[in-house]
């Protein structure tokens, strides 16, 4: 099939451009969020194409994968076509409810597709199908898949590692309050975009957290797995592709219990509690005992390869593909 979409997701993206499809990401001038094209900082096939308004109207796509309500917008602009009735299309919905300021109260969040039911919404987790109200739209789950970067961790280093992204802009939403107290527990090493102001806002000291902004993926992921734990203090969010990623690399985990986490990281992968000072008890124990560090990884990497592998992820999304264009 020719599947349009657009690159709003990168680690997501990178996962699903991994099928036997035509993907065809919509590039504009400037690059801007209506059409960012391929991805600079990861590895993507050939399949995933780079194309413009005026060749998706020479060549229309077979299927839309929609994941913004501006998505919608942009078919019927480009295209001349309404999702659902001239196009076949999904409405991939990666967030939990509530992160965007006009989604209304959690438990109450309706979802934007919840007055139609001629566009599938297929959610990444059960907690955010859950989550949502749906309304009359169809709903599936379609849990993530991961291109396995390898067992890696070696936890040579006796530092916790955290990613995330925007933390000062989101602040308690991704536990960037919380860093303090592990930092008092753990020298702390942090990835992800938009971290600069972290230190002046949490007031943290630069000789125990470090912060590594935009590293492309296949660096982070080789200096993620020198770090003896992955620690995850996201209070509300989806469920982080870079916790996954960080079990496939043979990480333990240390984790805030919150939304999905408890469904994927097993007892035996590592420590989730709802109470941030147990959590910091484990990560002091991973820094002493490596070789307890080094089973929880296994038993991550096992679990994560159960559940979120790439041939799975792929399967479920060719049978929801073949669903809407019958």
């Amino acid at each position: 099939m020719r599947v349009l979409l657009w690159h709003v997701h990168g680690s997501w993206t990178t996962a699903f451009v991994q099928g036997r499809h035509e993907y065809l990401l919509p590039v504009v001038p400037g690059r801007g969020p209506d059409g960012l094209g391929r991805a600079r900082t990861w590895d993507w096939p050939a399949s995933a194409v780079e194309v413009t308004p005026e060749q998706l109207r020479e060549q229309p796509p077979d299927v839309v994968v929609l994941q913004r309500v501006r998505d919608l917008e942009l078919v019927r602009e480009w295209l001349g076509m309404e999702p659902g009735r001239d196009l076949p299309a999904v409405f991939l919905e990666h967030n939990a409810p509530g992160l965007e300021p006009d989604d209304g109260p959690v438990p109450h969040t309706r979802h934007p597709m919840a007055d139609r039911d001629d566009i599938p919404v297929a959610h990444v987790t059960h907690f955010n199908r859950l989550f949502y109200d749906n309304g009359r739209a169809p709903t599936t789950v379609i849990e993530h898949g991961i291109v396995d970067p390898g067992e890696r961790w070696t936890g040579e280093l006796a530092r916790a590692a955290v990613v995330t992204n925007e933390p000062v802009r989101r602040g308690r939403t991704v536990g960037a309050d919380l860093l303090p107290g592990l930092a008092a527990v753990a020298p702390v090493d942090v990835f992800g975009m938009g971290l600069s102001g972290l230190h002046e806002r949490y007031g943290l000291d630069p000789d125990r957290v470090a912060l590594f902004d935009d590293p492309p993926q296949a660096e982070m992921h080789a200096e993620l797995a020198r770090r003896r734990v992955y620690v995850h203090p996201v209070r509300w969010t989806s469920l982080g592709l870079s916790l996954l990623e960080a079990m496939h690399l043979g990480m333990p985990v240390v984790a805030l219990a919150t939304t999905e986490v408890v469904e994927a990281v097993p007892a035996e992968a590592g420590v989730i509690s709802t109470r941030p000072e147990r959590l910091w008890e484990a990560v002091g124990a991973f820094l002493r005992d490596d070789d307890a560090a080094r089973l929880a990884g296994k038993a991550a990497r096992a679990a994560a390869l159960e559940r979120y592998g790439l041939d799975r992820f792929l399967r479920d999304w060719d049978l929801l593909l073949g669903e809407v264009t019958r």
